[in-house]
């Protein structure tokens, strides 16, 4: 059994006074009061279709007048994935905030001095280009501090000898450091 099918609408919207678009909030403003020959209360008290069935003429109409006013004043493109419509970026309406907007928070002396001197944060190259270096030898990026410094790491897995396997000594400053190190053991004793 087929059902009866329904009479198809009219595309175009006619309003005595006409609707507002800010189409970037997708928003279709009706300045039009709904209509005065609404139902009384003992009327939707028994049948609520007909107050229903007024709404939703209404909404189906705001609904077409914004698709209208979509298609015919922004840019439509064709991609392999389908028909584009681009909005505007910026919206008209402004929308209210939940909460007020926060104060600005007052300068750090760090910030301070810094706006002063005209230092900048690095930037993530910044600081990445300062942690390794190229080697020609070895056509490669190595750390130049930490874990793995300048390819130790590497030079140890294959048997090569470290770079820095003699190292002259100083006596002078060894003999320095001996001798804080022994003044250093002499307070313990005293004070322990």
């Amino acid at each position: 059994m087929a059902q009866p099918s329904r009479p198809k609408l009219d595309v175009a919207v006619t309003k005595p006074t006409p609707y507002t678009f800010d189409l970037g909030l997708l928003l279709a403003n009706d300045p039009n009061p709904l209509s005065t020959s609404t139902p009384s209360d003992e009327a939707i008290a028994s049948a609520p279709s007909a107050l229903e069935a007024q709404l939703a003429a209404t909404a189906r109409d705001g609904a077409q007048a914004l698709v209208n006013q979509l298609l015919s004043t922004l840019p439509l493109s064709a991609t392999a994935s389908g028909v584009l419509l681009s909005l505007p970026a910026t919206a008209a309406t402004p929308l209210p905030r939940e909460k007020p907007l926060p104060a600005a928070k007052a300068p750090t002396r760090w910030e301070q001095f810094a706006a002063r001197k005209g230092i900048r944060p690095q930037t993530r190259e910044q600081r990445r280009a300062k942690s390794r270096t190229y080697n020609e030898a070895a056509g490669e990026w190595e750390r130049t501090w930490g874990y793995d410094k300048g390819g130790a790491k590497k030079r140890r897995d294959e048997g090569m000898v470290q770079r820095d396997w003699l190292v002259e000594v100083d006596e002078k400053k060894e003999r320095e450091e001996r001798e804080a190190r022994n003044k250093g053991k002499g307070k313990k004793r005293r004070t322990g």
